[in-house]
């Protein structure tokens, strides 16, 4: 298997249990699609700041757990980053961030690695937040890999649509493949249809975008294919990391056959397997994909 960096954020997702105790659970989406690439068997090595604190001893002994390698990890005695979720009567979740002055976002170029990697993960918070965002922008073009990015987006974070849509853009603008939600979409574009905006982004140079639509499935676009697959019907526990999860099927694809081959029949059977190991991690509660043997 390739080397994979993911890089983005690792954090705390504060989550209200059954009796009503608000339980710490490991989160962040390039955080659950570590985990997700280590279970299929990638040597996944996870680029972000984790804390010293109590925190952040839980998300180092989650990650390796679940055989994200750290090696490349900033640590530091700065807080970890939380974020309050909230559920809705259907499981699915919003959340409230805490993230200034976090050891979860100190991204500089003074520590970021240099290396060859079979692909780049990046998105969520990290690709927004100042000056974690620049920093980054900057790092990565320097690396001369395929970028995956997922927006995923969350304006609790960033409540100036324009300002939000112009930033997502731009890291749009340097990568090989956007992972993205329906939800994503209509936050940033309004009522605009998603398959327009993922032909925009392809006639500006991404070679495949992927846009998640919950129960209803997925869509894959590229300059020769428009592929769609459905849902897989599951009893939803929650949805945290089914994205993200969806995200590391992406990536294992891009791994295993190249980007370029990622089309018609090949391109669906990759969607298939996507909202197969989707469903199940909404089947579970937090963030938990399937393993590659579970597959």
């Amino acid at each position: 298997m390739g080397q994979v960096w993911v890089v983005g954020e690792a954090l705390i997702d504060l989550v209200p249990g059954a009796s009503g105790v608000v339980e710490a659970i490991v989160g962040g989406g390039p955080a659950n699609t570590a985990k997700a690439l280590a279970g299929l068997g990638f040597s996944a090595s996870f680029i972000g700041g984790i804390s010293s604190d109590e925190f952040g001893e839980l998300i180092k002994a989650e990650l390796r757990q679940a055989g994200v390698d750290l090696s490349l990890v900033k640590f530091s005695d700065l807080p970890t980053a939380t974020a309050s979720v909230l559920l809705d009567g259907a499981g699915k979740a919003s959340y409230k961030f805490t993230l200034d002055g976090t050891a979860t976002f100190s991204f500089s170029k003074s520590w970021l690695p240099l290396g060859n990697p079979s692909v780049i993960h990046i998105g969520t918070l990290a690709t927004i937040v100042e000056p974690a965002a620049s920093e980054l922008f900057e790092w990565i073009q320097g690396i001369g890999v395929p970028i995956v990015f997922d927006p995923n987006v969350r304006t609790s974070v960033l409540e100036d649509l324009h300002k939000y849509c112009v930033m997502v853009e731009k890291w749009v603008g340097i990568s090989s493949v956007v992972k993205v939600s329906e939800e994503d979409i209509a936050s940033l574009y309004g009522n605009r249809d998603c398959v327009s905006v993922a032909r925009k982004w392809i006639n500006n140079g991404v070679g495949l975008v992927v846009i998640t639509r919950g129960e209803n499935g997925l869509i894959g676009v590229t300059s020769e294919s428009l592929v769609e697959v459905p849902g897989v019907p599951v009893e939803v526990v929650d949805t945290i990391g089914a994205g993200d999860t969806v995200g590391a099927i992406v990536v294992e694809a891009i791994v295993e056959h190249g980007l370029e081959a990622l089309k018609s029949e090949r391109l669906t059977l990759v969607l298939e397997r996507a909202a197969k190991a989707a469903a199940i991690t909404c089947s579970r509660a937090g963030a938990k994909p399937p393993t590659r043997d579970e597959l």
